[in-house]
C-alpha cells in the first residue's frame, strides 16, 4: 500500500529515527537557549532591552510562518531535500547568528533561522510517523515526544553553562556540527514520498502564502509583543488585529477556491485531527507557559541564576522521559486516549494548586523538587495520547498536514500562554501593590517600628540620617512590590490549574474515530 511504503525496520529506522529526533532537539533548544544570554547580548551589541527582545520574537514568527506550509513544500521539492535544505538554511544561520555585529542584523539573522527551524520540528514528526507501520505509531509519537518535551528544558541550563563558560555567540557555533551531521545523515538515508506531482509555478498558490505570512506574523508578533506595548493602547497592536482578522478569513476563503491550495484545510474534515488540533493548543498553553512562568518565578524572585532555574527543570524532563514508554503501553493495551489527557489534566491541575500552596520568598529546590515531577508526569499522559490520536486515522500525505496543524497549533497555545501569563502577572502584581500601599499608614505603630529598625540599621553602617531615612523607604518599597508580585504568581498557579481542571469534562465528552489497525504490545515496536 502506498501509505506503508516509507516504513522502514531495523537499523536503518534506528538511523531516520535518531536524525529527526536530533533535528527536533535543536529547533527547540535553540528557541529556549537564547533566552538566558540576552543580556549579555545587549550588553555586546548595545541594544536596549526591548530591541534585544525581537531576538526571540524574530525567531518565533519565522517559525510560525513556516509551520503550515511544511507538507506542501515537502510536495513540491520531495521530503529529503526540502529537510536536508531546511537542515542547512538553520545552520547557516545559525553561523551568521553568531558573527552578527548589530542587534538588527542577529534580529535578522533570527527570523531565517526560524523559517529553517520551523520545518525541522514537523518535518521530523512526519518522517518518524512514516517510518514505523500504522500499529506501531504510539511508539513513534512517544520517541519523537521525548525531543519536543526534553528540548525547551534542556536550553536554559545548556546557554547558562555557555554564557558563564564562554561567549554568547557559542550558543549559535554549537548547531554547525550538530546541523552537518544531519545533513548528511538525511541526505543518506531518508526517502521522499511520491504523493503526488509537484506544481508548476502557475499553480502556485501565491497569494495564499502572503496571506498566511500576514496572518500568522501579525498574530505571533500580537502574542509576543503584546504586553509589552500595552495591548490595545498601542496604535500597531491595533492595526496588526486588523491584519490578522482580515488575513485569516480571506486566506480561508482562498485556500477552499483555489484549485491548489498551500494550505489542505479539508483535512481537518477528520474527527481525530480536529480534538488533536484543539488538544495541541491546551499542550502548548501548559507546556511553554509552565516552562516559563518557574525560571521567571526564581530568578526574578528568588535571585536564582539561569543555570540554577534550568537544572531544576532536568528531573521533571527526566520523569517525561520515562512515562513515555508506560504510556505507549497503555495505548497499545487499548486505553483510550481521551482518559489518559483527562487524567494529565488533573495532574496538571495538581501541579498548579501545589505551586500555588509553596510560593513564598524563600522557596527552596527542594520545595519545587516533587511538583515539578508531577508536571513531568502530567506532560508525558499529554504529548503522547494527543500527538497519536491527532495523526491515528490519517493516511499518506495526510500525515504531513495534520502534523503541521499540531505543530502550529501547539506553538500557537505556547505563545497565548506566555503573552496571558505575562500580562497577568503584570496587572495582577499593580492591583496588590495598590491595595497594600493603601494599608500601609505611616501612622501605624508596626509600620513606624518597621521603619525604625531599618533607619537604625543604615545610621549604624555610617550613612547621613536623611539618606538612611530614605534608604529605609526603599527597602520598604521593595518589600511590597516583592510580596506584592509573589501573590500575582500565586493567582496565576490558582488559575491555571482550575483551567486545566475545567477543560477534563470536555475531553472525557469527544468521541474518538477508532484506528481500524490495533495497537500491538510496544515491546515489539524497537524490532
Amino acid at each position: 500500500m502506498q501509505e506503508d511504503s516509507l516504513v522502514e525496520y531495523g537499523a536503518r529506522r534506528t538511523i531516520i529515527t535518531l536524525t529527526a529526533i536530533l533535528c527536533a532537539l535543536l529547533e527547540i533548544v535553540d528557541t529556549t537557549i537564547v533566552n538566558v544570554a540576552l543580556n549579555d547580548m545587549r550588553g555586546n551589541l548595545g541594544a536596549t532591552l526591548s530591541e534585544v527582545g525581537w531576538v526571540i520574537t524574530a525567531y518565533a514568527i519565522g517559525n510560525v510562518i513556516i509551520v503550515p506550509m511544511t507538507s506542501w513544500l515537502s510536495q513540491q521539492f520531495g521530503r529529503r531535500n526540502y529537510f536536508a535544505a531546511s537542515i542547512i538554511i538553520f545552520t547557516v544561520f545559525s553561523f551568521l547568528c553568531g558573527n552578527s555585529t548589530s542587534i538588527w542584523e542577529l534580529v535578522a539573522f533570527r527570523f531565517l533561522q526560524g523559517i529553517g527551524g520551523g520545518a525541522l520540528l514537523v518535518t521530523s514528526q512526519t518522517i518518524i510517523t512514516e517510518s514505523y507501520p500504522a500499529k506501531k505509531r504510539a511508539m513513534a509519537q512517544a520517541i519523537y515526544g521525548l525531543g519536543v518535551i526534553i528540548g525547551p528544558t534542556l536550553g536554559p541550563p545548556l546557554g547558562g553553562y555557555i554564557v558563564d563558560n564562554y561567549t554568547w555567540p557559542n550558543i549559535f557555533f554549537i548547531n554547525i556540527p550538530i546541523g552537518i551531521a544531519a545533513t548528511l545523515l538525511t541526505l543518506q538515508f531518508v526517502r521522499s514520498p511520491k504523493y503526488s506531482e509537484k506544481k508548476s509555478i502557475n499553480q502556485v498558490d501565491w497569494l495564499g502564502i502572503f496571506l498566511l505570512s500576514i496572518t500568522v506574523g501579525s498574530l505571533q508578533y500580537i502574542l509576543e509583543k503584546g504586553h509589552e506595548d500595552d495591548w490595545f493602547e498601542s496604535s500597531v497592536i491595533i492595526f496588526l488585529t486588523i491584519m490578522a482578522i482580515f488575513g485569516l478569513f480571506f486566506f480561508i476563503w482562498r485556500q477552499f477556491t483555489y484549485a491548489y491550495p498551500i494550505v489542505e484545510l479539508r483535512v481537518l474534515k477528520n474527527g481525530n485531527l480536529r480534538i488533536g488540533t484543539f488538544m495541541s493548543f491546551i499542550l502548548g498553553f501548559g507546556l511553554y507557559g509552565s516552562t516559563f512562568i518557574i525560571p521567571l518565578y526564581t530568578q526574578s524572585i528568588l535571585g536564582w541564576t539561569a543555570m540554577q532555574s534550568g537544572m531544576l527543570m532536568i528531573p521533571a524532563a527526566l520523569t517525561t522521559a520515562f512515562m513515555m514508554p508506560i504510556i505507549g503501553k497503555l495505548l497499545s493495551k487499548g486505553v483510550r486516549h481521551q482518559l489518559l489527557v483527562a487524567i494529565g489534566l488533573f495532574i496538571f491541575f495538581i501541579y498548579s494548586f501545589w505551586g500555588y500552596k509553596i510560593l513564598t520568598p524563600q522557596t527552596s529546590a527542594d520545595n519545587f523538587f516533587w511538583m515539578l515531577i508531577a508536571r513531568g508526569a502530567g506532560l508525558g499522559l499529554l504529548f503522547i495520547p494527543i500527538t497519536t490520536l491527532a495523526l491515528s486515522t490519517l493516511k499518506g500525505q495526510q500525515i504531513g498536514q495534520g502534523a503541521a496543524f499540531t505543530g502550529m497549533m501547539r506553538q500557537l497555545g505556547g505563545s497565548f500562554g506566555v503573552a496571558c501569563i505575562t500580562t497577568f502577572i503584570a496587572n495582577r502584581s499593580m492591583m496588590y501593590r495598590s491595595d497594600m500601599v493603601s494599608l500601609l499608614n505611616v501612622n501605624d505603630t508596626d509600620v513606624q517600628q518597621r521603619l525604625a529598625l531599618l533607619k537604625n540599621g543604615f545610621l549604624s553602617k555610617g550613612l547621613p540620617v536623611d539618606v538612611a531615612q530614605q534608604s529605609a523607604y526603599k527597602v520598604m518599597d521593595g518589600m511590597v512590590t516583592k510580596q506584592s508580585a509573589i501573590m500575582a504568581y500565586m493567582d496565576v498557579f490558582l488559575y491555571l490549574g482550575f483551567a486545566f481542571l475545567v477543560c477534563i469534562p470536555f475531553i472525557l465528552l469527544v468521541r474518538q474515530k477508532k484506528d481500524k489497525t490495533p495497537l500491538p504490545d510496544l515491546g515489539e515496536a524497537m524490532h
